[in-house]
């Protein structure tokens, strides 16, 4: 609006012609004069230069809203601003309605934590029919360290919803909507984008799920598409600079930085504080005292909570729907102490069975 020619604001027609006449042809030429500028060049008084000025910003200054209109126009396009349920009660209540839509969510956590299973469970959830609590459309799986199985989520639709899932003709339509794609290498996965943004229009692709992105790295399908977009990223040992980079950090009466409080956990998430950036939720899967939690590390909706969770033979479930508020640096540190028989059941979940692959399955 700031490039709006004054010609077309209804100003009176001496001041409109002064303007013309001095080259002064965008509101945002002329706001960017100050009052006794504007006075000097158009040679004119200063009630004629307020009034002028007052009659262009109300033209372009864009309309205020209400928190209440806001939300108005949430309820109206859900669709374009919504939350997608995870299933996992807690979970989605802090993050007011669950996975948000156009942004970037991230998962956080070490091998065998339960990433993967996670992202199965969401991809078998977009697929279902809306009256199940889905997205009723497609899915586009990335799977870039061959995790996926379809046996497993075949399995995660039988114990979830068995009454869809018992129907062979059911079953094999829901896991028919997630497309698998394996790109092998950064660069061939680059050329495969404008053809995966073709087909999140052409194809009703609901999802896009990106396992893992530590090898992957694509922020702007998510505002094109305005679907939810997830996405998971390993951990790496932390260094010297990533403690001093990430710990809370005060200043003494000295002059002295001390460090009040110390991670305990070695992990930091793969990718960095630049990705960090680039990411609007991002929740972290840990392992710590026997226990495994989620926990909402960022989000511009909830605070800092974490919740216990464990894997059964139908995904992942919360243990308690009431989030255990996480302060300070905690809420970012990554622990890792899965047991065995976490390790070998994330091992044994077939790793070499998918429903589709290739960008064959996406025309």
């Amino acid at each position: 609006m700031a490039n709006k020619l004054i010609s077309e604001i209804p100003l009176p027609k001496s001041i409109a012609n002064v303007f013309s006449a001095r080259n002064i042809s965008t509101a945002k030429d002329a706001l960017s004069l100050t009052e006794f500028e504007l006075m000097e060049l158009l040679d004119v008084g200063l009630t004629e230069v307020r009034s002028a000025l007052s009659q262009i910003s109300e033209i372009v200054a864009p309309p205020y809203q209400t928190a209440l209109s806001l939300m108005e126009q949430r309820f109206q396009n859900e669709h374009l601003g919504g939350h997608f349920p995870t299933g996992l009660k807690g979970l989605d209540a802090a993050l007011c309605g669950g996975i948000p839509f156009g942004v970037l969510t991230e998962l956080v956590g070490p091998a065998g934590i339960g990433k993967t299973q996670f992202c199965l469970k969401l991809s078998l959830l977009a697929s279902m029919p809306t009256n199940y609590g889905g997205l009723d459309g497609r899915v586009i799986y990335i799977d870039v360290e061959s995790k996926f199985s379809s046996r497993r989520l075949l399995e995660i639709g039988l114990r979830s919803f068995p009454e869809i899932f018992q129907m062979k003709e059911m079953a094999q339509e829901m896991a028919g909507r997630i497309l698998v794609l394996r790109p092998t290498s950064l660069a061939e996965f680059t050329q495969s984008l404008e053809q995966i943004k073709v087909s999140l229009l052409q194809n009703q692709v609901k999802m896009l799920v990106i396992d893992s992105m530590a090898a992957l790295v694509s922020g702007s399908l998510a505002e094109f598409s305005r679907i939810p977009v997830v996405v998971t990223n390993q951990v790496r040992s932390r260094n010297h600079d990533d403690a001093s980079r990430y710990s809370f950090q005060v200043q003494s009466r000295d002059g002295a930085i001390e460090i009040p409080m110390q991670y305990d956990s070695h992990l930091v998430a793969a990718l960095g504080i630049q990705w960090a950036h680039a990411v609007t939720t991002s929740l972290v899967l840990e392992a710590k005292s026997g226990e495994r939690f989620i926990k909402v590390a960022k989000s511009p909706i909830s605070p800092p909570l974490a919740f216990p969770f464990h894997i059964t033979s139908s995904g992942i479930s919360l243990l308690s729907d009431d989030g255990k508020e996480v302060m300070g640096p905690e809420i970012n540190a990554i622990h890792c102490q899965v047991t065995g028989t976490c390790v070998a059941m994330a091992k044994n979940v077939g790793h070499n069975e998918i429903v589709n692959f290739g960008m064959e399955g996406l025309h």
